[in-house]
């Protein structure tokens, strides 16, 4: 060890001196030799009384320093002292109170602890597991999760009504009423069905999937020139109203199926026809009073701009 070696050095060195001085000629005239032999007669006539105490403190440090355990390496952990909390640091505190104190503290807690559980603010001590919390802390989370999807709701609401505000409803809105509603009619081996501003639809009667015709894209305005057939269901002649749907179902080797929905002036929503006018291109005319609001052409069996002029 260490100790050990600065030891022999020690005794290597007071060898050296100590034949030094045996050897040394006292008539040779240096002063530095003759203070050098002084000193060392001096060191070597000290009290040697510290020998006994150093080889007691010595035999201390060999019994500390003596292996903890099986490993044969010193246990430093044992020597090594963790910081206390401040929990710990008060129940010592509680240690030097007298005990009358400490009775009256304990029950002094005792009862806040009661009257904190009675109100929800901590959890009764029959509650389980770490995690657990009182009544009033989870009530309070439950009204916390109703407001945040009571706000998510409202949050997409206001959204789809800003989208709203941003389409085309038709001259003053007169179709933002009839969004969503379907009207439909029996043709042949199918139903056509028009959902307004959504989608035009073609279902087999013989069952099977349905064939989309069409997705609502805009409004327009075309001129036609037809006849209004004796039953008063017709389009007529003239600029009338027209919805586009597109980009429906695929036809075999053929474009995506489309719906010019031209809309006449009706006192009902009814689909007057459909008329297969090119390979997948539909064209539907239909009756109802939106057409008539717009101020559409006099067409069908309805009327244009009646006025009660007494």
């Amino acid at each position: 060890s260490q100790r050990d070696s600065g030891r022999a050095r020690i005794q290597e060195l007071e060898t050296i001196l100590s034949t030094f001085k045996q050897d040394y000629n006292p008539n040779f005239n240096d002063e530095g030799v003759k203070r050098t032999v002084r000193s060392w007669e001096e060191y070597a006539a000290r009290d040697r009384s510290s020998e006994e105490g150093d080889a007691v403190h010595d035999r201390d440090l060999d019994e500390i320093t003596k292996p903890d355990h099986e490993t044969g390496a010193i246990n430093w952990a044992e020597w090594e002292r963790s910081e206390e909390s401040d929990v710990e640091l008060l129940y010592k505190f509680e240690e030097y109170l007298p005990k009358s104190v400490r009775d009256w503290v304990d029950q002094k807690l005792r009862d806040l602890r009661v009257v904190l559980v009675e109100n929800g603010i901590l959890a009764a001590s029959s509650a389980s597991g770490p995690g657990s919390e009182s009544q009033a802390v989870i009530d309070a989370r439950a009204s916390l999760k109703a407001a945040q999807d009571t706000l998510n709701g409202q949050v997409d609401q206001l959204k789809t009504h800003q989208e709203d505000l941003k389409k085309d409803f038709g001259p003053e809105d007169v179709f933002r009423a009839l969004k969503g509603k379907c009207i439909s009619k029996d043709s042949g081996e199918y139903t056509y069905e028009l959902c307004w501003l959504d989608r035009t639809t073609q279902k087999s009667k013989k069952g099977g999937s349905h064939t989309g015709m069409g997705n609502f894209v805009g409004i327009d305005t075309i001129t036609v020139d037809d006849e209004v057939p004796p039953d008063g269901r017709g389009i007529g002649s003239g600029e009338r109203m027209a919805l586009r749907y597109e980009n429906g179902q695929h036809c075999w080797n053929g474009p995506a199926r489309s719906t010019l929905v031209v809309l006449g002036c009706a006192e009902n929503d009814e689909i007057w026809r459909v008329v297969e006018a090119e390979k997948c291109v539909y064209k539907m005319e239909v009756g109802t009073p939106a057409a008539c609001a717009a101020g559409g052409n006099e067409s069908g069996n309805g009327k244009r701009g009646i006025k009660d002029e007494l």
